[in-house]
């Protein structure tokens, strides 16, 4: 059956047809075909793989993989301190950034945590094992289990992969050269793709290629664990860009930087590096509860970490956000177009250290045109996130030339000219600025808000423009020290790609 002529998949086919332009390929295939894959996949890109993995010899998934089932925890078993990963805490190399939890000291903040563990939602994996994430597995978060990140539990949204032999090559192939097929068998759901355990049954790899990375199984191991060892080595110096403007807020203002950990994790954006908050019994005196405008009786309030931040700042010369700000906006609720080229800063977009614009939504130009100017971003805007569990405190410089707009949940500040606005970001980044955040947000849960009538009380040190300057200066270069260690890294990465595919494309 040619699938271009059958009017059943017309609507596949005509999206076949627009993508062979960009070269995409079109192929036949039958009946017979279809029916060998039990729930009837019709897409074209599983079907194209299938078809084009008929080469000489092959390996099939079973050949080289064992699916983890027997991978379940006994919570009861689970004692103190330990250490988990949902997909969000892998990074798109790989790289782990578990939180710590603890059930006898069960935060609020961790609750949902705790609630997904008590269901279930709780594996282990053992070190050379393979972890790869079930929803959208195009973000190649994907882990390999080493010494380290063996002691650590995951969220059973990962498919666990036990490869049979060649480990470490086999993780690495899946993230280069094996990577399309993953994407073959991917299914396309909610607008995303997805990895079902059972499609690994589909996988073929060319038997040549598995041959030559075997042979060369020790040579292709050293190469790689010797680039591993060097990106090991430059990540120990590299230090979260928030440690590094909490250390230079400190020195410059002389407040302890520790502060930050005794303060703890709470619910917003800036607390977020901090260690879990233990539970604190403590006293306080009536005259402290006119501190609050609205006469606040919470011990997030209250507390002896919060009061010692507030009784510091109080002894500072400060002004108020209100001072220096020239113009404030609420972003909109804009009208998408999958076909528009502006793209919209939405609350995922906001990485509390740059704005990511991979994976934005679009309007259209026309629709962008017709806009008030006053709700366009232009450079020099600073956006700060007023709403959610984590990401309300988000704060991002607008540093870009090019048309876009910010959504209904962030507002858009203009300080005027007496106040550098990376200074301003830079501040609500530290523990001074942060904390505020912290204790004025209203709500529970995840509904947590952050109001212009609380943002514009917020207090800033008064300061001249020289010296915030040269303390902006002082955190830009040292912030693109890091940056360049981070190049180093993915440089690093690259070579490791390269040896893969080295040894794929020289086959003799």
């Amino acid at each position: 059956m040619d699938i271009q002529k059958n009017t059943r998949y017309k609507k596949d086919c005509l999206g076949l047809f627009k993508r062979s332009e960009m070269g995409l390929k079109v192929f036949t295939t039958d009946f017979a075909d279809l029916g060998k894959e039990k729930t009837f996949r019709q897409d074209v890109g599983f079907h194209y793989f299938q078809n084009n993995s008929l080469v000489q010899g092959y390996y099939y998934f079973n050949n080289l993989f064992e699916i983890q089932k027997n991978n379940k925890v006994d919570i009861e078993n689970i004692n103190n301190d330990f250490f988990y990963a949902e997909i969000s805490n892998v990074s798109n190399e790989g790289d782990v950034s578990p939180v710590m939890l603890n059930f006898d000291e069960a935060e609020e903040e961790d609750l949902r945590y705790f609630k997904k563990i008590e269901k279930g939602d709780i594996i282990q994996a053992k070190e050379g094992d393979i972890l790869l994430s079930k929803v959208r597995p195009n973000l190649k978060k994907y882990i390999l289990i080493n010494h380290e990140n063996s002691k650590y539990f995951y969220t059973s949204a990962f498919i666990h992969l036990k490869p049979k032999k060649l480990n470490k090559i086999l993780y690495y192939s899946l993230r280069t050269i094996f990577y399309e097929h993953l994407i073959a068998i991917s299914r396309r759901g909610k607008g995303y793709p997805t990895l079902k355990e059972d499609d690994f049954l589909y996988l073929k790899f060319d038997k040549s290629i598995i041959d030559n990375l075997e042979k060369n199984n020790n040579l292709i191991t050293s190469q790689i664990e010797e680039i591993e060892n060097r990106i090991k080595k430059l990540k120990s110096q590299m230090r979260a860009p928030q440690k590094i403007i909490n250390e230079v807020f400190a020195r410059e203002f002389e407040f302890d930087e520790n502060q930050l950990f005794e303060f703890g994790k709470g619910m917003t954006a800036g607390t977020q590096i901090a260690p879990s908050k233990k539970l604190r019994v403590f006293k306080t005196d009536f005259e402290n509860l006119a501190r609050s405008s609205t006469l606040r009786f919470s011990t997030r309030f209250h507390n002896p970490p919060m009061k010692k931040l507030m009784d510091f700042l109080d002894s500072m010369e400060t002004l108020q956000v209100k001072d220096v700000v020239e113009s404030y906006e609420q972003g909109i609720q804009p009208e998408y177009n999958a076909d528009g080229k502006i793209p919209v800063v939405k609350i995922a977009n906001l990485k509390n250290n740059f704005i990511d614009f991979t994976e934005s939504e679009y309007i259209t130009e026309e629709y962008y045109n017709n806009l008030n100017e006053i709700k366009k971003l232009k450079k020099g805007d600073i956006i700060i996130c007023a709403t959610g569990k984590i990401s309300l405190g988000k704060i991002d410089y607008y540093d870009y030339k090019h048309d876009s707009i910010t959504t209904v949940d962030n507002y858009i500040l203009r300080l005027n000219e007496n106040y550098n606005p990376l200074f301003f970001t830079y501040f609500f980044r530290s523990i001074l600025g942060c904390f505020q955040v912290e204790r004025d947000y209203t709500g529970a849960t995840n509904q947590i808000h952050l109001y212009w009538d609380q943002i514009s009380n917020f207090k800033i040190p008064d300061i001249p423009l020289e010296r915030q300057e040269e303390i902006v200066d002082e955190i830009k270069k040292e912030l693109d020290d890091q940056e360049k260690m981070k190049s180093e890294i993915e440089e690093n990465r690259d070579k490791v790609d390269e040896i893969i595919k080295h040894y794929t494309f020289n086959l003799h």
